[in-house]
C-alpha cells in the first residue's frame, strides 16, 4: 500500500460530515510540523480550519481543501461501511473517497516527497484546510481568507484539490467558476374557498406567467470562458394539502449560475422587473454564494498542465463547468487559481469511490506541479 493510499484510507476511516473534522485535520498538522511547516488552527464557530506554511518568500503557493464530507445517504444501500474503507477490483470506496480525501492526502504526501528532494525550494508552500465546504461555507475558507487579507499575506498560486476530472485522472482542470446567486421567494395571496375564487387571491396562478418566462428566458450567451447563465427552482411549495382551499401564500427558491458577462445588479434587477411586471405581489429576499471568477493563462495553469502532460501524456481539458468550490472565496484576493483532483462521478453518491491508481496519479502530478514552479 502506498504512502498515499494508506493517507487516504486513514482519512475516510474518520467520520467527517460536515461540519465535523474528526482529527483529520490533526494528522495532517501532524505531519506538516514534521517537515518544517508552520501550523495554525482557526477555529470559527464549530468549523475548523487549518493553515500552514513552509517559508517566508514568494511566490506563495497554496494548496486547498477540506476534510468534512457529505451525509452517507441511506446506510442501506452501501455495500460496505462508508467509514471504513474498502478495495474492491482495483476501487477504493468509502464517503470521501473522491471528495476529497484523496485530493488532500496527494497533496499532503506531494509536499513531504518535494521538501525531501529540495529541502531548499523558492518561495513557499502552504496549505489551507477547512471543515465547512460542504456546509454553509461561512466559517471555513471564506473566514480564513478574511484573516490572512487583515495580516498582509497573499496568495500567489492555488491547487484546490477538488475531484475535477470527468473520465481519466488530468483530463479536466477547472480555471475558474459560474457565480452562484440564490433567491428565497414569497409570493403574497388571499386564501380563499375554491369555490369562490373571487374572494380569494391564488399566488400559484400569479406567479405561474412569471415563472414560465424566468424559466425560459435566454439569459445571456456566456463567452468564450463561461456557459450561458441559467435559472433554475430547486423548491416550490403552496396549498393547505385540503382540495378545496385557495392558498394564501406560495413559497419558492431558485437560483441563478452565472457567467462573467452578467452583474449582481443586472441579475437582480431582471428577475423584479419580471415579476412586476406580471403584478405578482411578492417578498424576495437574495443570497449571494460567489462570484464568477477565472484564473487566464498564466505560470499556474502551464505548471499543472505540464505536470498532467509528463505524467499521464494526457492534454487537459481547461473548463469553467459544474458547481462552485472554495476557489471563489482565494480568487478575489489576486490569487491564480485551478482546480485538479480525481474524477468525480461518484462525488456525493452512494458507494462513493475512486481508482486506487488515481491516487497514486494524483500524487506524481502534484509532485511535479511543484517542481515545475518552485525549482
Amino acid at each position: 500500500m502506498s504512502a498515499t493510499l494508506e493517507l487516504t484510507h486513514d482519512l475516510i476511516a474518520r467520520a467527517s460530515v460536515t461540519p465535523a473534522d474528526e482529527g483529520c485535520q490533526d494528522l495532517m498538522a501532524s505531519r506538516l510540523s514534521h517537515i518544517g511547516f508552520r501550523v495554525e488552527r482557526l477555529r470559527y464557530g464549530n468549523v475548523d480550519n487549518l493553515w500552514a506554511r513552509r517559508g517566508d518568500g514568494g511566490p506563495l503557493l497554496c494548496f486547498a481543501g477540506h476534510t468534512d464530507v457529505v451525509p452517507t445517504g441511506p446506510l442501506e444501500e452501501w455495500r460496505s461501511d462508508p467509514f471504513k474503507p474498502a478495495i474492491r477490483e482495483g476501487l477504493l470506496y468509502g464517503r470521501g473517497a473522491a471528495d476529497m480525501k484523496s485530493g488532500l492526502a496527494a497533496m499532503l504526501t506531494a509536499t513531504e516527497s518535494f521538501v525531501a528532494e529540495r529541502a531548499a525550494h523558492r518561495g513557499a508552500i502552504a496549505f489551507l484546510i477547512t471543515s465547512d465546504e460542504e456546509g454553509p461555507s461561512v466559517d471555513g475558507t471564506r473566514r480564513v481568507i478574511e484573516t490572512l487579507r487583515e495580516r498582509g499575506e497573499r496568495i500567489d498560486w492555488c491547487i484546490v484539490g477538488e475531484p475535477s476530472s470527468e473520465t481519466s485522472i488530468g483530463d479536466t482542470i477547472k480555471i475558474g467558476r459560474r457565480g452562484s446567486l440564490s433567491g428565497r421567494l414569497t409570493v403574497h395571496g388571499v386564501q380563499g374557498h375554491i369555490a369562490y375564487p373571487q374572494f380569494a387571491d391564488n399566488p400559484i396562478h400569479s406567479f405561474a406567467p412569471a415563472l414560465a418566462e424566468l424559466s425560459s428566458r435566454l439569459w445571456d450567451q456566456g463567452n468564450e470562458h463561461f456557459q450561458p447563465t441559467t435559472f433554475q427552482v430547486s423548491n416550490l411549495n403552496a396549498g393547505t394539502g385540503a382540495p378545496n382551499v385557495i392558498p394564501g401564500e406560495l413559497k419558492a427558491r431558485f437560483n441563478l449560475r452565472y457567467s462573467s458577462v452578467q452583474t449582481l445588479e443586472q441579475l437582480k434587477a431582471t428577475v423584479e422587473e419580471v415579476l412586476t411586471r406580471h403584478k405578482v405581489k411578492y417578498t424576495l429576499e437574495w443570497y449571494l454564494s460567489g462570484e464568477p471568477f477565472y484564473t487566464p493563462p498564466g505560470p499556474l495553469s502551464s505548471a499543472v498542465c505540464a505536470a498532467v502532460r509528463t505524467v499521464t501524456g494526457r492534454e487537459p481539458s481547461l473548463s469553467t463547468g459544474g458547481g462552485t468550490s472554495d476557489g471563489r472565496f482565494i480568487a478575489p484576493m489576486g490569487a491564480q487559481v485551478v482546480e485538479l483532483g480525481v474524477v468525480n462521478a461518484s462525488i456525493h453518491k452512494v458507494n462513493e469511490c475512486v481508482r486506487i491508481e488515481d491516487i497514486d496519479t494524483l500524487h506524481a502530478i502534484y509532485l511535479q506541479a511543484l517542481r515545475n514552479l518552485l525549482t
